[in-house]
């Protein structure tokens, strides 16, 4: 486990340039291939799971600053643990929620995705919220923190555009997107409350980390049985304009005798 948890992140992005390669090659991930790629929730949702995948790496690789493993060290010292190595928070804790957590959730999404576009939306309700977990500290201590790069560069720009999509093309409304949030903040309050549970000797590491994959799958359980079984309707294609109709040409008039 120790082996496996220092190596995740560079597995993941192994991984994630694989996913950006298919992804720009074709539209070989992409559930309709009617439409561009850039539209289609399956295609979408693949780019997720790459854009978290260098997300990760960022905060549990190397950072923007060189440090590596650096994200469990300035969690540590957000919680008064000024020394990474005495620090009581557990590898497995990290590994479980990055793993466990999103990779499965990820991959399950994007499967689904083609059948149930908003299970494939449901996916970016963690970094959705993850960008204000990250530039909020940024904002108040003036200072970079392990993941801020790539969830102000890949989070923000891809996250807004998913939901453009999901509302114009896919219908989303109100419901969705507020589930959406919703979602996205229950797995960051359970990811903090159960932590705080393990540091004050409430549950075991074993617990820890089986809760940390379970709430990764949050919510795309909300998703499944909060919106209708049936997929979202898409939104017809405006058809094309008709060309003008030639009319045939009048014939010459009679010779004059």
């Amino acid at each position: 486990m120790p082996l496996f948890a220092t190596t995740w992140p560079w597995i993941g992005l192994g991984a994630a340039g694989i996913l950006l390669i298919l992804l720009a090659a074709g539209n070989g991930l992409a559930a309709d291939r009617s439409v561009r790629r850039w539209l289609d929730m399956g295609w979408l949702t693949w780019l997720g799971v790459a854009v978290y995948l260098l997300h990760q790496f960022e905060e549990h690789g190397v950072d923007m600053l060189g440090r590596p493993y650096a994200f469990r060290g300035a969690l540590c010292a957000e919680l008064s643990y000024r020394d990474p190595i005495a620090c009581p928070v557990p590898l497995s804790f990290i590994t479980s929620v990055n793993v466990g957590g999103v990779w499965l959730a990820g991959i399950l999404a994007a499967l689904l995705a083609p059948r149930r576009p908003l299970l494939g939306l449901s996916f970016f309700a963690v970094p959705l919220v993850n960008i204000f977990a990250h530039a909020g500290p940024a904002v108040m201590n003036s200072r970079y923190n392990p993941g801020l790069f790539t969830a102000a560069s890949l989070f923000a720009p891809v996250c807004l555009w998913v939901l453009f999509v999901a509302v114009k093309r896919y219908g989303a409304g109100l419901k969705a997107l507020s589930l959406l949030v919703a979602s996205g903040l229950a797995v960051h309050g359970v990811l903090l409350g159960s932590l705080l549970l393990f540091l004050r000797g409430y549950i075991g590491p074993e617990v820890l980390s089986v809760t940390q994959a379970l709430n990764g799958l949050v919510p795309l359980a909300l998703m499944y049985f909060a919106m209708p079984d049936r997929p979202v309707s898409v939104a017809p294609a405006r058809p094309a304009p008709r060309a003008p109709r030639r009319r045939a040409p009048k014939p010459p008039p009679p010779p004059v005798e």
